[in-house]
C-alpha cells in the first residue's frame, strides 16, 4: 500500500458525504445508512480500502472474514492489501460443506449466520469486517462463529457505527474500532 493515512477526522468526513440516509428501510421508524454512493464512487473505494488495511498492516492478520453481505464488499479489497485469505460469514443455508451455526436476535426479527467448520485452522489470527455496526447481534453473532472454530479473533472492523444503538457493548472484550460513528 502507498498510501497516506487520513486523520479519523478526515476518513469520516469523506466517508459522510458519501452515505446516503433512506428512511423507513428496512421498516418504518429505521433510517438506514446506505454505503452504495460510496461504492460508486472509484476513488472513495479505494482510499476506504487502503485506509480500513493500515489501521491492521501490522497485525499479522491470516483472514478477513466479511459478514454478508457488504462485509464481502470490504473484506475483499483488505484481505488483497493485507495479503490475507478471505472467509465468508453467510446467511443460513448459503454455505455447500458442514458449517458452525449460530442463531441471533436483530432489531427487527431474528436470522442465522454461518461458517463453514473447516474455513480456519485454530489459532489463525482473523479480523470481522461488516459495513454497519448497529444494535449488535450480527457481529455478536459473527464473534461467537468464530469462537466456534478456534480461531485468533484480532478485532472487529465496521465502516459505520451507530453509537447511540450500542452494538458495541454485545462484542464484550472484542477489540471494535469503526471509522465513521453516528
Amino acid at each position: 500500500m502507498n498510501t497516506e493515512r487520513l486523520t479519523s477526522e478526515e476518513l469520516a468526513r469523506r466517508i459522510d458525504t458519501q452515505i446516503r440516509d433512506v428512511p423507513d428501510f428496512p421498516k418504518p421508524g429505521i433510517l438506514f445508512k446506505d454505503i452504495t454512493p460510496l461504492l460508486q464512487d472509484a476513488g472513495t473505494l479505494k482510499m476506504l480500502s487502503e485506509q480500513m488495511s493500515l489501521l491492521y498492516q501490522d497485525q499479522q492478520i491470516d483472514y478477513i472474514a466479511g459478514i454478508e453481505s457488504r462485509g464481502f464488499i470490504l473484506g475483499m479489497p483488505m484481505a488483497y492489501l493485507l495479503n490475507a485469505g478471505f472467509i465468508p460469514i453467510r446467511k443460513a443455508g448459503k454455505l455447500p460443506a458442514a458449517t458452525y451455526r449460530v442463531e441471533y436476535e436483530l432489531e427487527y426479527g431474528s436470522d442465522v449466520l454461518e461458517v463453514h467448520q473447516d474455513a480456519i485452522a485454530p489459532g489463525k489470527r482473523v479480523l470481522i469486517v461488516d459495513d454497519l455496526l448497529a444494535t449488535g447481534g450480527t457481529a455478536a453473532a459473527a464473534v461467537s462463529l468464530l469462537g466456534q472454530t478456534g480461531a485468533e479473533l484480532v478485532g472487529a472492523l465496521f465502516a459505520i457505527e451507530l453509537a447511540f444503538l450500542n452494538g458495541r457493548e454485545k462484542l464484550g472484550s472484542c477489540k471494535t474500532h469503526s471509522l465513521i460513528k453516528y
